[in-house]
């Protein structure tokens, strides 16, 4: 007796099928698992078995084969208990054998019950490019997988409710797909925060063009505060990004019933104590990292000369090419890892180096100290250096309302617009990604921007990089102004962004 019945892995943040074959043939009583099982898989014996047995089945007393195929990709986790039960009730001819365009996820408990997965979109849209109509998986996860379309999702329960389902006795209703706006999170408002108006010009370019920026200043100065109410000034997410962004959250069992899709920009601010497979992903089964979760939003490091610098590194190549790799000796896996890096550090250790006060008490040898654990390769991945002052009593005790978020969020969504129309609406391309052929074309200086542009850069000292990058920066501020052309006054505003230097000399 033998049946098969569909159902599906991840690898990375990508599913794949995976096809659960069970045989029942006389013999000595045993159950194998094959197909390069983990240890969670193997476990499954003693899971299916009792569940089985407490739905009122009787499990067969035969020789019993589950082959997962194809049998050459390692499988792990809990997630074909529910397919190897399916599997074995219609092998056993308690059930009928399941249609081909179905298929089943699931933990389940020893009395039947489902438990939730990770991972249940990446393999509800692969379900879906299989051409699978109907997934069956565990209600705590229906929501997240009825985000694919054209493919119905069952929420289960039980067991027992599944198979009288299956009978026809009484039928489960497909889960509805859920609705991004009832998901969307709340973010602080920008009208929050007094005075800083400078910083607050570099919030709204670095959001119109997605720059990386750094935010240098004493404590208290509010770099924390601003760079949370980053994400209420960035473009809403396209349906394109919740996807990309919730198959990452998946895989890295972040999403819930309560919070099935990311349709909010993701923010995220690791301790200065996270290691480099916190941030760039690992483990046995590679599993993303923070650079991932935070793709298509905001990565936020406070405190960042406190962050060890191997962990700073391995952001490097990530920054430039949106993507972080992670090589084990299971296999090779790429993560998306496309995301605005925002930074902020104290210009030295105690924090007051430069201000008017004198309440810093640190040498020139301490600050350069401080300072240099921020290498020179990762200054030049960001665009944007801005110095954060420190507040006087007046813009303190000032009760006049400033902008708010909305208002700032209007400007930085017309400057996306002129970007969606310059490069294309489906490329995904912002003033930040721009390439060199790009940037030939569309960032072209005139007279005077090319005079100012020349003696910044041999006055600076600059690389070919950040000459790239001030380039960009200008075409986000001509974008701003609604300007078709970049002018001087465009090209000094970008180059301030890179005139603070981090030296105990300035």
């Amino acid at each position: 007796m033998f049946a098969c019945v569909n159902s599906f892995a991840v690898s990375g943040v990508g599913g794949y099928g995976v096809s659960v074959e069970v045989n029942i043939s006389n013999g000595l009583p045993a159950f194998e698992i094959v197909g390069l099982p983990d240890a969670a898989v193997k476990e499954s014996r003693e899971r299916v078995h009792a569940a089985v047995k407490n739905n009122g089945f009787r499990f067969p007393v035969s020789r019993m084969t589950v082959n997962l195929a194809p049998a050459d990709r390692r499988k792990s986790g809990p997630i074909y208990d529910l397919p190897m039960l399916i599997g074995i009730l219609a092998a056993s001819g308690d059930i009928k054998k399941p249609p081909k365009d179905s298929a089943f996820l699931g933990e389940l408990s020893l009395t039947g019950e489902l438990r939730p997965i990770a991972g249940a979109l990446p393999m509800a849209l692969a379900a879906q490019r299989e051409g699978i109509r109907e997934l069956y998986v565990p209600a705590e996860n229906a929501l997240e997988a009825a985000f694919a379309d054209e493919i119905a999702v069952y929420p289960v329960e039980t067991v027992a409710q599944l198979i009288r389902h299956l009978k026809g006795e009484e039928r489960i209703s497909p889960s509805p797909a859920p609705s991004p706006e009832s998901f969307s999170g709340s973010v602080p408002d920008f009208a929050d925060v007094k005075g800083q108006e400078n910083v607050k010009r570099a919030f709204e370019i670095a959001a119109a063009g997605g720059h990386n920026m750094l935010l240098v200043g004493p404590p208290g100065a509010g770099k924390s505060m601003m760079a949370k109410r980053l994400p209420g000034i960035l473009p809403d997410m396209t349906r394109q990004e919740m996807i990309e962004s919730t198959e990452i959250h998946s895989v890295a069992g972040l999403t819930s019933r309560s919070s099935p899709i990311v349709a909010s920009r993701p923010f995220r601010a690791p301790h200065h104590t996270v290691s480099m497979a916190g941030l760039a992903g690992g483990g046995t089964i590679p599993r993303p990292g923070l650079l991932s979760i935070a793709h298509n939003g905001v990565l936020f490091l406070d405190e960042l000369p406190e962050f060890r610098s191997d962990v700073l590194e391995v952001m490097r190549q990530p920054l430039e090419d949106g993507q972080v790799t992670v090589s084990r000796a299971a296999g090779t896996v790429t993560f998306p890892s496309r995301f605005m890096l925002v930074c902020a550090m104290n210009p030295c250790k105690c924090g007051w180096y430069g201000h008017p006060s004198g309440r810093c008490h640190c040498s020139i040898q301490e600050v350069r100290r401080y300072q240099s654990r921020i290498s020179g390769p990762l200054l030049d991945r960001i665009d944007l250096i801005v110095e954060v002052p420190a507040l006087e009593y007046e813009e303190l005790k000032s009760r006049a309302t400033a902008e708010s978020s909305a208002e700032i969020k209007k400007r930085v969504d017309a400057a996306r617009q002129i970007q969606r129309r310059r490069y294309g609406e489906e490329g995904g391309v912002i003033n930040a990604r721009l390439g060199p052929k790009e940037l030939r074309q569309y960032c072209v200086l005139d007279e005077g921007g090319e005079a100012l542009m020349k003696a910044a850069f041999e006055r600076m000292g600059l690389s070919a990089r950040s000459y790239d990058r001030i380039l960009r920066v200008a075409r986000t501020i001509a974008d701003l102004e609604g300007a078709e052309a970049i002018s001087a006054e465009h090209v000094a505003e970008a180059i301030q962004y890179r005139t603070f230097e981090l030296s105990a000399d300035q």
